[in-house]
């Protein structure tokens, strides 16, 4: 691989030719630009998801009473303040979508991979800058006709962020079936088409452009994950971009590839052949390995600031890479547990189940080897090392209620209930957005030559933490008692009064941890040009991002590119003065490389 950064390098890699406004800060194909263009998008679109996402909380603790919130932000759909049925519905369907897809996929892995991965590879850019440009504005007009889909007259998409047949595929079903559902599709079509052309363009980069001696045993961890991950989305994501194409058809032009014998008010309606079923199968088989799209940038970026912050190689390193290959195999064919209770042949119930439980095994892998790095590690408590160690936390609690939501036997019981809504927001939701805070943390200073406030830093992090723990763990217990998720309101049965004081105390953990991250947002935004300018290397960091000028350069190094002469994890190693050897510092005579 010597000859790669060779033939990447260009003559002109300095590009210090004048740049409009447009080509540096619209139009651009650097990738440290387009990295900071998607974190800002994703920013705006994690805004709105959690506003939602707080409105819907709201109804549940205080079903049909007035809210000025509703009426000010609903309109007609909140008549006197007291929001409607339909509006509720859609609320959940749209923040699910926002911040599964447009905060946690391509805000998160977006921002990081565009960032890193030629930074940590030794790259002058992306494998083609363009295409990345062209990615990122496909993934802007997604997001813009998303959040125009929440003005149309009939109001937004409201079948769920899954979308099952027939509410989605009947344009007449309910309000929400009308044009928002057919701009969720589009939309979501635009999106998909961003993810492939951002994942080949991650494959390709990593593939041929690393530096001299940068091997793949030498990447650090965030690049294995950034790699693997675009690698399962090119598998997965062609699968729903299918189902929403032939959803469309049966919207649009008669088709029944989602409906079968459909009665309305009596009516039979003319389709025939179709299985609401086999949406499932297509959505879902992109929908698991969604789970790992999402979560593998955040374990890679966590792997980083352990280490890092711990002052110690990564525990495992082997190990490491060979769980996040296992994960995105595993991932591909676990699909059916979400469908326990849809009917399948329960041979085949059992068979996801065993799937399912073996992906336990790599992920344990993961989190026993971040405890294992920390142990006796000589800790650096910044906010980035405080998210990323939170992250482990939640990846434990919210993994281990997947091993019983993984067993079909037990699943039957507590599906479709807060139970599940608790799991799959700790293991998944939460961790990623704690991955997503600890690498803007770590990375603000590449991104912007600045330092965030540290005590606000700090501040974020606590009354997230104990926000976050306070609205999921209380619905592991709602969920058992059997309260069932998405209901518009509880009031109706009496079954479940007595648990209406645990859903306003989720509530008001949910209000208070949403308006703190005002905090994050007001550190985030006056740090950029009011922030402590940031030397070259402020962590002491070993990877090659922290080599190149604190000043933005087009092609990243001045000079020639540095060659790699050692793994990324060389922290506290003896025989150097130092805690931290750079990757590009050369072997000494007699040294071996300890990687494990």
């Amino acid at each position: 691989m010597s000859a790669h950064a060779d033939t990447h390098a260009h003559d002109d890699h300095g590009h210090h030719h004048k740049e409009t406004f447009i080509t540096k800060y619209i139009f651009s194909q650097d990738h440290k630009m387009i990295a900071k263009q998607y974190l800002i998008t994703g920013t705006i679109m994690g805004i709105i998801g959690v506003v939602m996402s707080l409105m819907f909380r709201m109804q549940i603790a205080w079903p049909e009473q007035p809210n000025v919130i509703f009426e000010a932000l609903l309109g007609k759909w909140a008549p006197d303040g007291v929001m409607d049925a339909d509006i509720y519905l859609a609320l959940v369907t749209i923040h699910g979508t926002i911040m599964v897809f447009f905060v946690l996929t391509a805000g998160l892995s977006g921002t990081f991979s565009n960032l890193l991965i030629p930074l940590q590879i030794g790259a002058r850019d992306m494998a083609s800058g363009f295409l990345n440009m062209v990615s990122y504005w496909l993934f802007f007009l997604s997001s813009v006709i998303m959040v125009l889909s929440l003005f149309v007259e009939a109001g937004p998409a409201a079948a769920g962020w899954t979308i099952y047949p027939p509410l989605s595929a009947l344009p007449m079903a309910q309000p929400g079936s009308g044009m928002g559902m057919t701009l969720w599709l589009v939309s979501m079509a635009i999106f998909i088409a961003s993810s492939l052309l951002g994942s080949l363009n991650y494959i390709v980069t990593v593939i041929n452009l690393r530096t001299k001696g940068m091997s793949m045993t030498r990447l650090p961890l965030t690049i294995w994950a950034f790699f693997v991950t675009a690698i399962i989305g090119v598998v997965s994501f062609p699968v729903l971009l299918s189902a929403a194409l032939l959803l469309i058809m049966d919207r649009s032009f008669g088709t029944s590839f989602f409906l079968s014998d459909i009665f309305i008010q009596g009516e039979v309606l003319h389709y025939q052949g179709g299985s609401p079923v086999l949406f499932e199968h297509l959505f879902w088989f992109l929908g698991h390995p969604e789970v790992y799209i999402v979560l593998l940038p955040a374990l890679g970026i966590t792997s980083e600031i352990i280490a890092t912050n711990s002052r110690k190689p990564i525990f495992g390193y082997r190990a490491m890479v060979a769980s996040i290959l296992a994960i995105a195999f595993l991932s591909t064919i676990v699909w059916g547990h979400h469908m326990f209770v849809s009917g399948m042949n329960p041979f085949l119930g059992s068979v996801f189940t065993f799937t399912t439980l073996l992906i336990a095994i790599p992920s344990a892998v993961k989190a026993f080897n971040y405890i294992t790095t920390l142990w006796k590690g000589n800790l650096q408590m910044n906010p980035a090392m405080l998210f990323s160690i939170g992250l482990v936390s939640t990846f434990i609690t919210g993994g281990l209620t997947g091993i019983i939501l993984g067993d079909s036997a037990l699943d039957i019981n507590v599906h479709d209930t807060y139970f599940v809504v608790a799991h799959f927001h700790l293991v998944m939701g939460i961790s990623a957005l704690y991955g997503m805070f600890a690498g803007i943390y770590h990375w603000f200073p590449k991104m912007f030559g600045r330092m965030m406030n540290k005590k606000l830093g700090y501040l974020h992090f606590w009354i997230t933490a104990i926000c976050a723990y306070g609205v999921f763990f209380p619905m592991h217990f709602i969920g058992m008692a059997g309260l069932p998720r998405r209901y518009y309101t509880n009031s109706n049965f009496p079954l479940f009064d007595d648990l209406a004081n645990v859903n306003v105390v989720i509530t008001i953990f949910a209000l208070v941890g949403g308006a703190f991250q005002l905090v994050f947002l007001y550190n985030f935004f006056t740090s950029i040009f009011f922030g402590k300018k940031a030397e070259q290397n402020p962590w002491k960091s070993n990877t090659l991002e922290w080599t190149t000028p604190v000043e933005h350069i087009h092609g990243n190094w001045p000079g020639q590119i540095p060659h790699v002469h050692r793994w990324a994890y060389d922290y506290s190693k003896p025989g150097h003065d130092l805690d931290f050897v750079p990757q590009n510092t050369p072997m000494k005579e007699g040294e071996e490389e300890l990687q494990h």
